[in-house]
C-alpha cells in the first residue's frame, strides 16, 4: 500500500471531498424560493436543479470509478474538482432556470469524483479495519455538514442573497484543490490499466454477479433508501399528521442527525477491536428491529409518535455504521477495481434513495403508514442482504 506522511491530515481532506455532495444539496435547499422569484421561474423548474444535481451525481459516479482503475485516482480527482469549479462560476452568473439546471448538473458531475474517488483512495491506503475507521470519520463530517450546511445556507442568503452560496461553494472547491494537488500523491497502479475502457467497465458486470459484493451493497443501499424516505415523508407525517410545530420538528430531525454522529465515532473508536462483520450484524439487526417496529406501529397505530420517534431514531441512527463497514469490506473484496465498486456502490444508494423518495410522496395517504411501511420493509431487506455476505464468506 502507498505510504502517506501524515495520514490524520490526509484524512480531514478525505472527508472534506466527500462533503462536496451534502454542502452543494443541503446549503442551497433554503434559497430556493428566492431563486425562483429572482429568475422569474416556477417553484418546479427550480426544483429541477436537484433533480439535475441527482441525476449528476448518479451519473459521475458510474463514470469516475472504473476509469479511475485503469487511469490512476489523481488526474480524475483533480479534474472532477476543477470541473465542479467552472460549474460553480456558471451558477453564480445563471440568468435563467435552465442555465441553472445544466451548471447544476455539471457541477454534480464535478462533485461525483470527489465522493467517489476519496473512498476509493481509503481503500487504496489502508487495511480493511482501518478503511472501516477513516470512512466512519468522513461519514461524521458529512453528517457535520448536513446539519450545519443549511444553518450556512440560510444566512448566507440574507446577507449577500442566493448567488453568494455559490462564490462560497466555489472557494471551498478551491481550496479544497489545491490542498489535494499538494498532499494527495497517485495512489493506485492497477493491472487493469493495460485493460480497455471497455473491459474496465465491465468490473461493473463482474462485481454484481458475486453475491458477496451484492450483499454489502444492498446491505448498506437499502437503508439508505429508507432515510430518503424519512426525509421526504417526515415533514408531512410529524407536522401534517401529528401536529407538532416545525421547530420540533427541526429538533426531532436533529435527534436523528445526532444519532448517526453518536453511532459512527463508536464505530471508528470500536471496529479495530471488534471488526466489520461483527458490527454489520449488530448495526443491521439494529435496522431490522427498529423496521418490525415502525411496521407495528405504522399498520396499529400502537405507540403513536413516540414509538415512531424512538423506531426512526433506531433505523436513521445505524446508517451511518453499514454505509462505512459494508463499503471498507467491499472494497477489500476488489482491491484492483476498488474504483469501480466504489462507484456502482454508491450510485446504486443513490439510485435507491431517489425510488424510496419518489414512492413515497407518490403513495403518501395522510397518515404514517406508507413512510413506516417503506422504511420497515427496508430495514429487514437490509438485515437480510447481510445474510449473503455471511454465508458466502462462509463457505
Amino acid at each position: 500500500m502507498p505510504q502517506v506522511s501524515n495520514p490524520s491530515r490526509l484524512i480531514v481532506l478525505l472527508a472534506a471531498l466527500v462533503a462536496f455532495g451534502p454542502l452543494s444539496i443541503d446549503m442551497y435547499l433554503p434559497s430556493l424560493p428566492l431563486i425562483a422569484s429572482d429568475l422569474q421561474a416556477s417553484q418546479a423548474d427550480i426544483q429541477l436543479t436537484i433533480s439535475a444535481f441527482l441525476i449528476g451525481l448518479f451519473f459521475g459516479m458510474l463514470f469516475y470509478g472504473p476509469l479511475s482503475d485503469k487511469f490512476g485516482r489523481r488526474k480524475l480527482l483533480l479534474g472532477g474538482i476543477t470541473l465542479y469549479l467552472v460549474a460553480s462560476i456558471g451558477c453564480f452568473l445563471a440568468t435563467s432556470a435552465e442555465i441553472l439546471i445544466y451548471a447544476r448538473f455539471l457541477q454534480a458531475l464535478g462533485a461525483a469524483a470527489a465522493s467517489v474517488l476519496a473512498r476509493a483512495i481509503v481503500r487504496d491506503l489502508f487495511p480493511i479495519n482501518e478503511a472501516a475507521r477513516v470512512l466512519s470519520l468522513m461519514h461524521l463530517v458529512t453528517m457535520l455538514a448536513t446539519l450545519i450546511a443549511p444553518l450556512v445556507g440560510g444566512y448566507l442568503i440574507l446577507l449577500a442573497g442566493w448567488r453568494s452560496l455559490f462564490i462560497v461553494l466555489f472557494v471551498f472547491a478551491a481550496i479544497i484543490l489545491l490542498a489535494t494537488s499538494l498532499k494527495i500523491p497517485e495512489t493506485h497502479h492497477g493491472s487493469s490499466r493495460g485493460t480497455s475502457i471497455a473491459a474496465v467497465f465491465k468490473a461493473y458486470l463482474q462485481i454484481l454477479l458475486q453475491p458477496l459484493a451484492v450483499g454489502y451493497i444492498l446491505c448498506m443501499s437499502l437503508t439508505f433508501a429508507g432515510m430518503f424516505a424519512y426525509i421526504t415523508a417526515s415533514p408531512f407525517v410529524y407536522i401534517e399528521y401529528f401536529g407538532v410545530t416545525p421547530q420540533t420538528y427541526a429538533w426531532l430531525f436533529s435527534l436523528n442527525i445526532g444519532g448517526i454522529i453518536l453511532l459512527v465515532s463508536l464505530n471508528a473508536r470500536y471496529v479495530g477491536r471488534f471488526g466489520t462483520q461483527r458490527l454489520l450484524v449488530i448495526g443491521a439487526g439494529l435496522a431490522a428491529t427498529s423496521g418490525l417496529l415502525l411496521l407495528f406501529a405504522g399498520f396499529t397505530g400502537v405507540g403513536g409518535l413516540p414509538l415512531i420517534v424512538i423506531a426512526l431514531l433506531g433505523f436513521v441512527s445505524v446508517t451511518g455504521v453499514l454505509g462505512a463497514n459494508c463499503m471498507a469490506s467491499l472494497l477489500a473484496c476488489f482491491p484492483e477495481r476498488a474504483g469501480a465498486a466504489a462507484g456502482i456502490a454508491i450510485a446504486i444508494q443513490f439510485g435507491l434513495g431517489a425510488l424510496a423518495s419518489f414512492l413515497v410522496s407518490n403513495l403518501h395517504d395522510g397518515t404514517p403508514l406508507t413512510m413506516s411501511l417503506l422504511i420497515g420493509l427496508a430495514g429487514v431487506a437490509s438485515f437480510t442482504s447481510l445474510a449473503l455476505t455471511r454465508s458466502k464468506s462462509n463457505t
